[in-house]
């Protein structure tokens, strides 16, 4: 990373530059060893009082006294994809809340109040896609009267790391008061070598909506009732993946219909887009490949209706998934938060 101009360390940054991404070094307390330096890239998000905000593309914000900068420069506003489908925030935040819709929303400005009774954080959360039209405090307030008023806690849902996200939001809502709860990725990959993975989908039960069994293996349907339905079935063109749980025995009979499933998925087709969601594995199935199996079945199928580009999230913290499809080709687009009214 260089900041130097004729072998100086100079600090290219004013508090005009908010709003940009940076990068900045500023000198540590070495702890009794001398200075010691850290440099910070992210999104300008404040400059008040001669200390700096800095929000990273993970949504951590970072404070940054003034004196201690050594260096800083203004960067691109997004670092060059190196694979993956072209595709801009704007248009997977779309995409991806289309797949996943409330069964009861309002519109505050260009914000979007959705709930579901309390069936997800996606569904009953704020999806703040513009300017409330309101000051930005004022429309928190609004937006916890709205989930007060259905006995639900008051969520924003938010994105870094992208050009277009909003880290300036990130850092409005913490100056509020509200606290950063769950984060997870948005990653895309073409669809084709998905489709393509090797696994022997005749094993794959598809159908328009989830019967009980596949309900039944889904671990977030802990409060049944038709606002969940809704919520699985909205989309454009949905479709339920079912591997049939079986004997374990390969030279026995075959499997039990009555079984639990070994697992399932779900995937939404929107145009050129495919997104997988639930993709679950009983935990005595596992390291079989039944999750690539329901992947490869569900990519086929969305193919076969004209998509050619594929999208999922997963929780940061879910390293197994994220080794599985990191294996699929699937990168990091941008990341996004849930935060939540204290």
């Amino acid at each position: 990373m260089e900041f130097t101009i004729g072998g100086r360390l100079e600090v290219r940054i004013t508090p005009a530059d908010v709003g940009k991404r940076v990068s900045v070094r500023r000198q540590t307390d070495g702890g009794g060893t001398g200075a010691e330096f850290t440099d910070v890239v992210g999104v300008l998000t404040s400059w008040d009082n001669g200390v700096l905000s800095v929000t990273r593309k993970s949504g951590q914000s970072v404070h940054i006294v003034e004196s201690s900068l050594v260096a800083g420069k203004v960067v691109p506003a997004a670092p060059a994809r190196r694979r993956g489908p072209a595709a801009s925030f704007g248009e997977l935040a779309s995409v991806t809340a289309r797949a996943w819709q409330p069964v009861e929303s309002e519109a505050l400005g260009d914000w979007r109040l959705r709930a579901a009774g309390g069936f997800t954080r996606r569904a009953n959360s704020v999806l703040p896609l513009g300017d409330p039209g309101l000051p930005v405090g004022e429309a928190l307030g609004r937006v916890r009267d709205w989930y007060e008023e259905r006995g639900l806690p008051a969520y924003v849902q938010t994105a870094t790391g992208a050009e277009g996200t909003q880290e300036l939001l990130c850092a409005e809502l913490e100056r509020h008061g509200w606290r950063r709860e769950v984060s997870a990725e948005v990653r895309i990959a073409a669809l084709a070598p998905v489709g393509d993975l090797e696994a022997d989908v005749r094993a794959v039960r598809l159908t328009r909506e989830p019967d009980a069994a596949w309900l039944a293996r889904y671990q977030r349907f802990s409060t049944p009732g038709p606002h969940v339905l809704r919520v699985l079935g909205s989309g454009p063109s949905v479709w339920f993946a079912t591997v049939p749980g079986d004997t374990g025995d390969t030279e026995g009979p075959a499997a039990d219909p009555d079984a639990p499933p070994a697992a399932i998925g779900r995937c939404v087709v929107d145009g050129r887009w495919a997104g997988f969601m639930a993709v679950e594995v009983a935990p005595e199935q596992r390291r079989r490949g039944l999750a690539t199996t329901v992947m490869a079945a569900l990519a086929r199928r969305a193919l076969d209706e004209g998509a050619s580009a594929a999208w999922l999230q997963v929780e940061e913290d879910n390293e197994g998934a994220r080794a599985l499809y990191d294996g699929m080709g699937f990168a990091a687009h941008h990341r996004y938060h849930h935060y939540r009214s204290a």
